[in-house]
């Protein structure tokens, strides 16, 4: 069996401790799948950089309702974090003109926060533009309506809730299209995924509660693990659609996740 690269081992210990001997088994598993693929991806240049590919992992185990899975981490060094859908460029996230424009630059965490809003009651979706957003913003802006202001509190909000923030390709290279390393990566997320069913069984609790949205959700499809959890499935972010995703409101409403404690 092949060795496990530095930049894997190194990175698995900035996860949670009850999660580290399930990512080694996990990543066991995609050099038994393709013994060459770590030790090749070791001697590129990918992102999230600074070890952070395991950053999700942070989450304790036992701690996890829900499993949001992206496509795959952020092109860009100051955004991919390793938690998906987090874009680490992005601090305000509102402006007088409604989202603030790092925001709106990042399409699918726009639609995602229009989502919410909608979902919330603050946003009418026949209007999620121009001066509807505009009042928004005026009021997300005001001390007193109890509005988070930034992509870290909507992050934290999340977490709060139980959500584990994976990306199915666990890494980006920009001469890869992410799909393909996302099939690379699915023994590792079906070791991870068969990880949390076996402690919920074990504790009694309720299984996760997988949100597969677009490609990811057809991808991870002819997991067999996968059957065994509970879903909720949409089409990606990145789609106006998804801003009236009837079913998208009724999981994240009642978290009110763009509202402080």
């Amino acid at each position: 069996m092949a060795t496990l690269p530095p930049a894997f081992s190194d990175a698995v210990q900035a996860a949670h401790p009850s999660w580290r001997p399930t990512l080694l088994k996990g990543l066991a598993a995609v050099m038994e799948a393709d013994p060459a693929y770590l030790e090749g991806l070791a001697q590129e240049t990918w992102l999230p950089s600074q070890g952070r590919i395991f950053a999700a992992f942070a989450q304790p185990l036992e701690e996890v309702r829900y499993v949001l899975i992206g496509e795959g981490p952020y092109p860009r060094d100051d955004s991919a974090t390793g938690f998906c859908f987090m874009d680490g460029a992005v601090d305000a996230l509102w402006s007088e003109a409604g989202l603030s424009k790092r925001v709106n630059r990042a399409t699918s965490l726009r639609n995602f926060m229009k989502m919410l809003l909608v979902g919330d009651g603050e946003l009418h979706l026949a209007s999620t533009t121009g001066v509807a957003m505009a009042d928004v913003g005026a009021r997300a802006l005001a001390e007193t309506n109890g509005f988070i202001q930034t992509r870290a509190e909507l992050q934290e909000n999340l977490l709060r809730n139980g959500f584990l923030l994976l990306n199915a390709a666990m890494v980006f290279r920009s001469t890869v299209a992410p799909l393909k390393d996302a099939r690379k990566w699915q023994p590792f997320l079906e070791t991870v995924l068969a990880a949390m069913r076996d402690d919920a069984i074990s504790r009694r609790t309720a299984l996760p509660v997988l949100v597969l949205w677009g490609k990811i959700a057809e991808l991870l499809a002819g997991l067999p693990v996968v059957r065994d959890f509970p879903s909720a499935i949409a089409e990606h972010p990145y789609n106006l659609s998804f801003i009236g995703n009837a079913e998208m409101h009724a999981l994240f409403a009642p978290m009110r996740l763009l509202r402080k404690d």
